[in-house]
């Protein structure tokens, strides 16, 4: 019989933008068992508190495993309600014992399931995008070692600039990889909580021992405690889809830059493993990247739906909540996907130093133009001395020579500069600023992070 698919994730485009890890932490039976974690782990933290005799929550805990669930009923259900957690709080209660079934679900709402269901699906997910964004970070850092004097070079609306080194670059890929994981790193420590508030944000069923059982609650799941109910307080969520977001774009110009080196024309990267064509068997896709840069395109859109439901009325929403919930999911799968395909590309990046060395070439030296002024301003004056340059430019262009030869063949110059001075001016690797220094620099702030 031919499987069918029963979410995006898991469907015909599904392994391109997930990872096995995201789609199971997320998928249907992933927020099952969150919303079953917080009905147990209620039921405990209540006993905890003397509310629910002891035997009945450990009755409503032994229940609480997705698979002893038909997920899929429950989806149908849903629909009744506008939430899943009508039909599986149904469900739980006919499986229970009889005397522990007046103890489920008590004092809760459907929102504080699938918020703090929610915050559980989030810190799986992020358990595996944070290691792979460090060990993305950690191959940047590699090639930040590797190539921090190697000469490349740089590029600005997308025309040859001055010289710099790939170590460099590799240093600013490192630096964005570092400073979004540690965005992403302080919100799965910190800003992940527990939601308990009921109906009305008030757990008023739960009379004096409602702030109690929230920090019981919280301990049981791992989850922070928050000050209050958060029902129509989403700076979690926003902060969340903000910080995914920035990751996803990090992840991005890594594989934009990729893909632009890995040009044929350019030829300075190539992908370890470059995916062929259906019609042209010569060509060597960078498919990683053309991966990740979709799901990077992707990402803001889902980010933007999510900011835009923080407009939640009075102490529960009415659809602005339920907004949230597909786009929170497909976010986290994106930007596992991404993460993962970053690191592995990064790991088997082919770095071609000789074509960095040709494309440097190819504008016979006018890109030392900068450099070969420096002296001739200091001498002649900023007008005199730029003017002259200029002129050497176009001759270079007009001659098919190269700066350097027309520097040494002019004579105003010649008074000025010696024949090593002009060779000094106008030798890329010569002039690489402190491109090496900012390569070590990131390298050292990574190896502080990795400490901290």
């Amino acid at each position: 019989m031919t499987k069918q698919s029963s979410s995006p994730s898991d469907g015909l485009f599904g392994p391109m933008f997930s990872t096995p890890e995201a789609t199971r932490h997320s998928g249907a039976q992933a927020w099952l068992q969150a919303m079953l974690d917080f009905e147990g782990a209620l039921a405990t933290a209540q006993a905890a508190a003397g509310l629910v005799p002891p035997d009945a929550a450990a009755d409503i805990a032994r229940c609480c495993r997705a698979e002893l669930f038909d997920a899929a009923s429950i989806a149908e259900r849903a629909a009744g309600s506008a939430t899943p957690v009508i039909p599986l709080v149904r469900d739980l209660t006919e499986l229970v014992p009889a005397e522990a079934r007046p103890h489920v679900h008590r004092g809760a709402t459907s929102q504080d399931v699938l918020d703090t269901a929610a915050m559980l699906v989030c810190r799986g997910v992020l358990d595996g995008v944070l290691a792979d964004l460090r060990g993305a970070a950690d191959e940047c850092a590699r090639l930040a070692a590797e190539h921090r004097t190697t000469p490349m070079i740089a590029r600005s609306l997308l025309q040859q600039a001055l010289p710099t080194t790939f170590g460099a670059r590799a240093a600013t890929w490192l630096t964005s990889l570092d400073e979004a994981a540690g965005a992403l790193q302080v919100l799965h420590r910190q800003r992940l909580a527990v939601q308990l508030g009921g109906p009305a944000g008030t757990l008023s069923a739960l009379g004096p021992d409602g702030p109690r059982v929230v920090g019981l609650l919280a301990a049981e799941l791992g989850l922070a405690e928050p000050v209050v109910p958060w029902h129509t307080d989403r700076t979690r969520i926003a902060e969340l889809a903000g910080s995914l977001g920035t990751a996803a774009g990090a992840l991005g110009k890594i594989a934009l830059d990729v893909t632009l080196h890995a040009q044929t024309e350019v030829g300075e990267l190539a992908e370890g493993r470059s995916g062929g064509s259906s019609a042209m068997p010569h060509k060597q896709n960078p498919v990683g990247s053309v991966l990740v840069t979709a799901a990077a395109e992707r990402a803001p859109g889902l980010v933007s739906t999510l900011l835009g439901a923080m407009r939640q009325e009075y102490e529960r929403a009415a659809g602005s909540w339920q907004a949230e919930w597909e786009p929170l999911g497909e976010l986290l799968r994106l930007v596992a996907s991404a993460a993962a395909r970053t690191r592995e590309l990064l790991a088997g990046l082919r770095v071609r130093p000789e074509r960095m060395s040709e494309n440097l070439g190819l504008t016979r030296g006018l890109v030392m133009a900068e450099s070969a002024a420096g002296p001739l301003v200091a001498e002649l004056g900023r007008t005199a001395g730029q003017d002259l340059v200029t002129e050497l430019c176009r001759r270079t262009v007009e001659r098919g020579s190269s700066l350097r030869a027309e520097l040494l063949a002019e004579p105003r110059v010649r008074e000025i500069l010696s024949a090593e001075d002009i060779h000094r001016a106008t030798e890329p690797a010569d002039h690489l600023g402190s491109a090496a220094e900012f390569a070590d620099r990131a390298r050292t702030a990574h190896a502080e992070r990795q400490d901290r």
